[in-house]
């Protein structure tokens, strides 16, 4: 824990809090905003990379369909060709994941830092030339309350979560029979699951936590837009 906090949580919250210092108004809800997006673009090659991988891998999912059809009586046979056309095609089935996997702590940091950051007794924690500021003002355009819960907020964080959701299965689910068919009714079912999770989640978290997700979230719809315009 202590290697997270100095690797990951100590600099992003040094970070905040500079941004927040030089901000006309000092409002920690802008500072959020502006650290969220700088972090998203750091970690763009990573998501460009991640949203390729699952491209090709939908592309071929009505071959990968035909082999396990072929060498259906012969598991280990099917792995082989599927494994077998995955090289051929250049492609990594799990270079989608590694680069989100890579993702988790500092999205994790994140969390801490606007959960954490807007306390007092986490200021112990800034850098000796990051100024400290006698007090910081938890609120977004002056009438958020970033460290109570936010209803309105949260239920705009699971209406952007549905958006991403059906921007996803609209650009990657595969239209092809047998496993396609049962990765597409999973999607399905994830397409309303998981903006309800957010909002349930939500419900109780400070607003400065959703703040980030709904940038975060934000974001992602704007750069798989952008990705697909570029790569299509």
């Amino acid at each position: 824990m202590a290697l997270f906090n100095e690797i990951l949580y100590r600099p992003l919250l040094n970070l905040a809090v500079a941004i927040y210092n030089i901000l006309p108004g000092h409002d920690f809800g802008v500072a959020v905003i502006v650290l969220t997006i700088l972090v998203r673009l750091v970690l763009m090659p990573l998501s460009i990379k991640a949203l390729l991988s699952q491209r090709k891998l939908t592309q071929l999912g009505a071959d990968v369909n035909l082999l396990k059809e072929k060498h259906k009586d012969d598991k280990s046979r099917q792995s082989e060709e599927i494994m077998k056309l995955y090289k051929d095609k250049g492609v990594n089935p799990i270079g989608g994941c590694l680069p989100l996997l890579i993702q988790f702590p500092l999205i994790i940091a994140l969390y801490k830092v606007f959960g954490d950051g807007i306390k007092p007794e986490a200021l112990s924690s800034l850098y000796s030339f990051v100024a400290r500021p006698e007090v910081i003002k938890a609120t977004f355009l002056g009438i958020i309350d970033l460290a109570h819960r936010n209803i309105p907020l949260t239920l705009l964080a699971g209406g952007l979560q549905f958006i991403q959701a059906w921007q996803q299965k609209k650009n990657t689910v595969p239209q092809t029979e047998g496993a396609g068919k049962e990765v597409a009714a999973l999607t399905n079912q994830m397409l309303y699951f998981f903006p309800l999770f957010i909002i349930i989640i939500g419900w109780k978290l400070p607003a400065g936590l959703i703040l980030y997700w709904v940038t975060s979230t934000a974001y992602s719809i704007f750069e798989q837009a952008y990705i697909k315009m570029k790569h299509n």
